[in-house]
C-alpha cells in the first residue's frame, strides 16, 4: 500500500460519512418513528432499492470466495448469481405486491398472522441467531483480514474500525443511511472489481487467451450431476430453495423492498437488482479464472485458491488503482454489514421488544433499535475470538446451517402465500422437523467418520440435493397435517394469501403506518417491467448458452 493509495481509501470513509450525515438529515423528520427508522419512511425509489438489494447481499467473502473457487474450479459457483436474477423477478412480481398489499412490516409478523405467534417467535429466534454466528461475524472477521493482508493493518484494529466506521452511520441513520451509504457504495465495489478483471484479462492477452489457456470445460456453469459441489440437478431443483427463502422472504433482504414508496418502485427495484446479479460472474468469478490461468503460464504463484484476488491486486494494479480495490472490499464489507444490523435491530424491536410491550412509543422503539445495533456490534466482536478457536472445517458446516434451515422456512411461505388452506399447526409441524432434519444433517456432517451405512449417505448428500429433498418433506407435512386439522378462519388470514388480497386493509393492524399507495401500480410502469423482465430472462440465457 502506497500513500496515493491510503488516500484514496480516505477519501472513501470520507464520501461514506458524507453521504450518511447527509441521508439522516434529510429525512430527520421521518427518524424519529419506528417506520421512519427501520423502513427508511417507504419513500426509496427503484434505483436506491436495486442498489441495495445488491450491496447488501455482496459481501467481501463473495470477492475472495467467488474468485478462489473460480481459480480452483471454473465458473461453475457463477450459477448461484445468474439464479438469483430469476428469484429476484419471483420476489419481483408475486412477492412484492402480496408483502405490500398485506401491510407487513417483518417477515416473522407475517408468519405469526398468516400462522401462529410460535412460528413468528421461530422464525425471528433463528434469524436473529443465523445473523449474530454468522453474516454479522464471518463480516467483521472478514474486515480484520482485508485489513491485515492487503493494508499491513493489525487484524483487531482493523475489524474494530470497520465495525465502528459502519455501526455509527447505522446507529443513527437506520435504513436511511443504509439505502444511501448503499448507493454509493455500489459504484465503489463495480469499480473496484471491474478495475482487477479488466488488468487480469489485460494481462493474460485478453477473453480469448483465457478461453485457450484453461479450456472449455473450466468455463462451464453446468456440471454432471454426479459432481460433488455444482451438479446441474442441485443447481436446477436446490439452489431455487434456497434462492427463495434469501431473496423472498429473509428479512436482511426483503426488508429494502418494504422501503419502496410504492408496487411499481419496489418491483422495478427488485428487476434492477436482478440485471445486477449478471455482473458477479464477470466481475468476481473470472478474476479467479484469469488468475488461474496465470498460475498455469507460471506468471503468477497462488499459495491457495482464496488468494487470487490479493494475489492479482498485489502483482497487476499500479499505485492508486490497489486503494480503488481495497476500497471496494471495504464497500463490499460495511454495505453488508450495515445491512445486516438494521434488520437484526428491526427483527429484535418489531418482533421481541414490541411483542413484550405493544403500549412503546414511537420513540421508545426507535431507541430499542439504536441500541440493539450497538449490542450486536458488541456481540459481532465477542464471537470473533471464539471463531477463530473453532477450525475452519467445523467453521464452514456452522456456515451452512442457514442453508439447511431454510427449505422450511420457504415451504411455508410459499405455501402459505398461494394457499388459503394450510394452517399453524402444518407450519409449525413443517418448521420443527426441517429444524430437525437440518441439525441432523449437520451432526451427521461432523461424525461422518465414525458413521456406515444410510447414516453415511444421509451425511454425504450433496447440499443442494438434500435442500430439494428437505424441501419435498417439509411441504408434504405442512399440507398432511394441515387438511388432517381445522381450516384457519377466514378472518385469520383476510389479506394474507393471494385469493384473499383484496381484505388486506380489514386485516391489517391498527398500529402500522398506512401505506395508501401499496394498492396502486401505472398500467404503463406494469408494461416496461414485463418487457425488462422478458429482457433480463434472454440475458440469463444467453450466459447460460454461452458457458455451456
Amino acid at each position: 500500500m502506497s500513500a496515493l493509495d491510503w488516500v484514496v481509501i480516505a477519501l472513501y470513509f470520507l464520501l461514506v460519512f458524507g453521504v450518511a450525515i447527509w441521508a439522516t438529515r434529510r429525512e430527520r423528520t421521518t427518524q424519529e418513528t419506528s417506520t421512519g427508522y427501520f423502513l427508511a419512511g417507504r419513500h426509496a425509489g427503484w434505483f436506491i432499492v436495486g442498489a441495495s438489494l445488491f450491496a447488501s447481499n455482496i459481501g467481501a467473502e463473495h470477492l475472495v470466495g467467488l474468485a478462489g473457487t473460480g481459480a480452483a474450479s471454473g465458473v461453475a459457483v457463477g450459477q448461484f448469481e445468474v439464479l438469483a436474477s430469476l428469484i429476484l423477478l419471483l420476489l419481483a412480481w408475486v412477492f412484492v405486491p402480496f408483502y405490500l398489499r398485506s401491510g407487513v412490516f417483518t417477515m416473522p409478523e407475517f408468519l405469526e398472522r398468516r400462522y401462529s405467534k410460535g412460528a413468528r417467535r421461530y422464525l425471528a429466534i433463528i434469524s436473529i441467531i443465523g445473523y449474530v454466528l454468522t453474516k454479522i461475524s464471518v463480516t467483521i472477521a472478514a474486515g480484520g483480514i482485508v485489513f491485515e493482508t492487503l493494508m499491513g493493518v493489525n487484524f483487531w484494529t482493523g475489524a474494530i474500525v470497520v465495525v465502528i466506521a459502519t455501526g455509527v452511520y447505522t446507529v443513527f441513520g437506520g435504513l436511511t443511511a443504509v439505502l444511501y451509504t448503499d448507493l454509493l457504495q455500489l459504484f465503489v465495489l463495480i469499480g473496484g472489481a471491474l478495475t482487477v478483471t479488466v488488468a487480469g484479462l489485460a494481462a493474460l492477452g485478453g477473453w480469448d487467451m483465457m478461453v485457450q489457456s484453461v479450456g472449455q470445460d473450466f468455463l462451464s456453469v453446468w456440471r454432471p450431476a454426479t459432481d460433488p459441489n455444482f451438479p446441474w440437478t442441485g443447481i436446477l431443483f436446490g439452489a431455487p430453495i434456497l434462492g427463495v427463502w434469501y431473496w423472498c422472504t429473509d428479512q436482511f433482504i426483503v426488508q429494502r423492498v418494504l422501503s419502496a414508496r410504492n408496487q411499481d418502485q419496489a418491483r422495478r427495484g427488485s428487476i434492477f437488482g436482478g440485471f445486477l446479479k449478471l455482473l458477479p460472474i464477470f466481475l468476481f468469478v473470472i478474476p479467479g479464472v484469469v488468475a488461474h490461468a496465470l498460475a498455469k503460464q507460471g506468471r503468477l504463484t497462488l499459495e491457495a485458491p482464496d488468494q487470487a484476488l490479493p494475489t492479482l491486486v498485489g502483482a497487476l494494479l499500479p499505485s492508486g488503482l490497489r486503494g480503488v480495490v481495497v476500497a471496494g472490499l471495504l464497500a463490499a464489507l460495511m454495505s453488508s454489514l450495515s445491512g445486516v444490523f438494521n434488520s437484526c435491530a428491526t427483527l429484535i424491536t418489531w418482533d421481541i421488544y414490541r411483542e413484550a410491550r405493544p403500549r412503546a412509543s414511537e420513540r421508545q422503539l426507535v431507541l430499542v433499535g439504536q441500541a440493539s445495533t450497538a449490542i450486536l456490534v458488541g456481540f459481532g466482536l465477542l464471537w470473533i475470538p471464539l471463531m477463530r478457536l473453532i477450525s475452519g472445517q467445523l467453521y464452514q458446516y456452522i456456515q451452512s446451517v442457514q442453508a439447511y434451515i431454510s427449505p422450511p422456512i420457504a415451504s411455508v411461505f410459499l405455501l402459505g402465500v398461494f394457499w388459503r388452506r394450510v394452517n399453524a399447526q402444518g407450519a409449525m409441524t413443517a418448521l420443527i422437523l426441517g429444524f430437525i432434519l437440518g441439525m441432523g444433517r449437520l451432526a451427521a456432517e461432523l461424525t461422518k467418520q465414525s458413521l456406515s451405512g444410510w447414516m453415511l449417505l444421509y451425511a454425504e448428500i450433496n447440499f443442494l440435493h438434500f435442500a430439494l429433498l428437505l424441501f419435498v418433506i417439509c411441504t408434504a407435512a405442512l399440507v398432511l397435517v394441515s387438511l388432517a386439522t381445522a381450516p384457519p378462519s377466514y378472518e385469520k388470514i383476510a389479506g394474507l394469501t393471494y385469493a384473499l388480497a383484496d381484505a388486506a386493509q380489514s386485516a391489517r393492524s391498527k398500529t402500522h403506518a398506512p401505506f395508501p399507495a401499496a394498492d396502486v401500480s401505472d398500467p404503463r410502469w406494469r408494461r416496461a417491467d414485463l418487457v425488462l423482465s422478458v429482457v433480463l430472462v434472454l440475458c440469463v440465457g444467453l450466459i447460460w448458452w454461452y458457458f455451456s
